[in-house]
């Protein structure tokens, strides 16, 4: 297998890495499913929250047809103005890990600036659970906020989905599942390094994965976990792995962005690419120098201030009457 030589890390982003390397392992494998449950499970909410102006609801909501119930989070300011936009998330951890509080600290922010109702939504997981279970989760999620809108106190008008990593991944695959179902409006979709394509087959997917947050083996493993048997055969659905669909048409405009120096670069610049070719809109940044999760690894890296600020004007453009 060719290695290619990777674009040199952000100096600011660089400075960081040792810290990471002391206690995440570098290649995730099966065996290291709870170990990275542990590593990605979120602090107390109730922590995150301190000092925010937040009201933070827990809600039961029903499953897909034949399955559990789902939990899901909204997060509302106390001034609220109803009905302000709604942000449907759903977050990361290698599609095998994390909770709906990864990410907090992120849509906290937009629930405070934009005035707006943020759902976040607990779905199954890999390997226990595969594809379609986390997908169907989420859009379960997705149909129930948007006929509870006015209970929730957004408009359904102006909702906005939204997810990092393997969330950013799960988000791109609702969007497909919402247009062909003709499922609930969605007026942008915020791809943060999205995780997209099974082949894992790109320059970047090969490139020097010696140093970074996540490597090749790691993504290797998510995929194994989410698709099984299915892998690589024409059994696995555009909705599972969104770099497969051939149409990209009919979707909301996209914000995509990552690094310059991850894995899931390429991936994630010929995603934005195929939906021009569609004649859609997409916003694509490659962060110079970042790797994967920069910006909530080291959030005052300079870099990382840039990143935050293009998506928090892509959301105010998007969400602005």
């Amino acid at each position: 297998m060719t290695t290619h030589p990777r674009p040199p890390f952000d100096p600011e982003l660089a400075a960081v890495l040792p810290l990471i390397d002391a206690f995440v392992p570098k290649s995730i494998t099966l065996d290291d499913v709870e170990h990275l449950r542990t590593l990605t499970t979120s602090p107390p909410i109730e922590t995150t929250l301190e000092g925010r102006p937040i009201v933070h609801v827990e809600r039961t909501i029903p499953g897909p047809t034949g399955s559990p119930d789902l939990t899901v989070s909204v997060f509302y300011r106390e001034d609220h103005t109803a009905p302000g936009p709604g942000i449907y998330h759903t977050h990361g951890g290698g599609m095998m890990g994390g909770d709906r509080f990864v990410g907090a600290g992120v849509y906290l922010d937009w629930v405070e600036r934009f005035d707006a109702v943020v759902i976040s939504i607990e779905y199954r997981r890999p390997p226990e659970h595969p594809d379609p279970s986390p997908l169907e989760d989420v859009y379960a999620g997705l149909v129930w906020s948007a006929d509870h809108a006015a209970e929730l106190g957004f408009d359904p008008r102006r909702l906005v989905i939204a997810g990092e990593s393997a969330g950013a991944g799960l988000t791109a695959g609702l969007a497909l599942l919402a247009r062909d179902r003709r499922g609930p409006a969605i007026i942008g979709q915020l791809l943060m390094y999205p995780l997209l394509d099974e082949r894992n087959d790109s320059v970047s997917s090969r490139q020097d994965d010696r140093a970074g947050t996540w490597d090749r083996v790691s993504t290797e493993t998510a995929w194994n976990a989410y698709l099984g048997d299915r892998r690589h055969t024409d059994a696995v659905s555009i909705y599972a792995s969104p770099s497969l669909a051939t149409d990209l048409s009919g979707l909301p405009p996209a914000f995509i962005d990552a690094g310059s120096s991850e894995l899931l670069r390429d991936e994630d610049v010929a995603y934005a690419s195929a939906i021009w070719e569609a004649g859609g809109q997409a916003e694509l940044h490659i962060w110079p120098g970042g790797f994967h999760g920069f910006d909530q690894i080291a959030p005052t890296a300079r870099v990382s201030q840039a990143a935050i600020a293009a998506r928090t004007a892509w959301l105010e453009r998007t969400l602005t009457p």
